[in-house]
């Protein structure tokens, strides 16, 4: 079996909630909660936390966690992954976001198995099955579509796969009636859930590689590695998350965290 480490990305000075991982959520800053959750996974050696903030790396070492400071001038969460990876002794990294502090222990386990089970596989990633219309035509809402091995074709903010037949009988502006007409229509749409695991080669290659053109347009840095042959295993799963932007969106974790307690 491979050694896998979790990286756990973390920056300060979010544009929409500076502050954001020391920030509590009943009680324990949303670090925390990340980092306790990729903690349970069983097919995990390590964890840690990646930084560019002494805050941060202080406040997971108070909790008595393990993390590394990081360069500041990263443009991306991934990158701030592979430099921590790079000084690391691994076959494989799971990038598991810091805003995401109800993340499942299964999701991450899911994405090492793809990585074990399938050799051809450079990053897994996870998907869920979406019915609501809002989220299906929404742009914040990244949809993939696989092919029969479950490799993933593509990623975009659209609706995709676009259901010609199906959606030209949706004449209804109602997103209810709309929705009805979906799940009665039996329509397949799938979000991208956005943990993803890598072999540490393929992480140091992806972050090496310019921005495609595909990216630049929808802004998925993930098909950055399509455009590059890279193969992307997906694998759909029954959790959802539900991850932190922005001060409403903590307080909706707190409404989403005592309802499943």
């Amino acid at each position: 079996m491979h050694r896998v480490v979790v990286i756990i990305p973390s920056r300060y000075n979010a544009t929409r909630f500076p502050g954001k991982p020391l920030a509590l959520l009943n009680d324990k800053p949303i670090i925390q909660h990340v980092y306790e959750q990729a903690s349970r996974a069983s097919l995990v050696d390590d964890v840690m936390v990646a930084t560019d903030d002494k805050r941060i790396y202080d406040a997971v070492i108070n909790f008595k966690g393990k993390a590394v400071m990081t360069s500041g001038s990263h443009e991306s969460g991934t990158d701030r992954v592979a430099e921590a990876a790079g000084n690391l002794d691994c076959e494989l990294v799971i990038n598991v976001q810091g805003d995401e502090p109800f993340i499942k222990p299964e999701m991450i386990d899911d994405t090492v198995n793809m990585l074990n089970n399938d050799h051809r596989t450079s990053i897994s990633t996870l998907s869920r099955k979406v019915t609501d219309m809002q989220e299906i035509f929404s742009p914040h809402v990244v949809k993939v579509v696989v092919d029969d091995e479950g490799f993933a074709l593509y990623f975009s903010r659209a609706p995709i796969p676009y259901h010609r037949d199906e959606f030209s009988e949706l004449r209804v502006t109602s997103y209810e009636l709309q929705d009805a007409q979906i799940k009665n229509c039996n329509l397949e749409f799938y979000k991208h859930i956005g943990v993803y695991g890598y072999r540490k080669d393929a992480l140091m290659n992806f972050t090496s590689l310019k921005q495609c053109r595909l990216e630049k347009i929808e802004k998925l840095e993930q098909l950055r590695a399509l455009n590059a042959g890279m193969k992307i295993k997906v694998k759909e799963t029954k959790f959802d998350t539900f991850g932190i932007d922005t001060k409403e969106d903590l307080r909706k974790a707190e409404e989403w965290q005592n309802i499943s307690l």
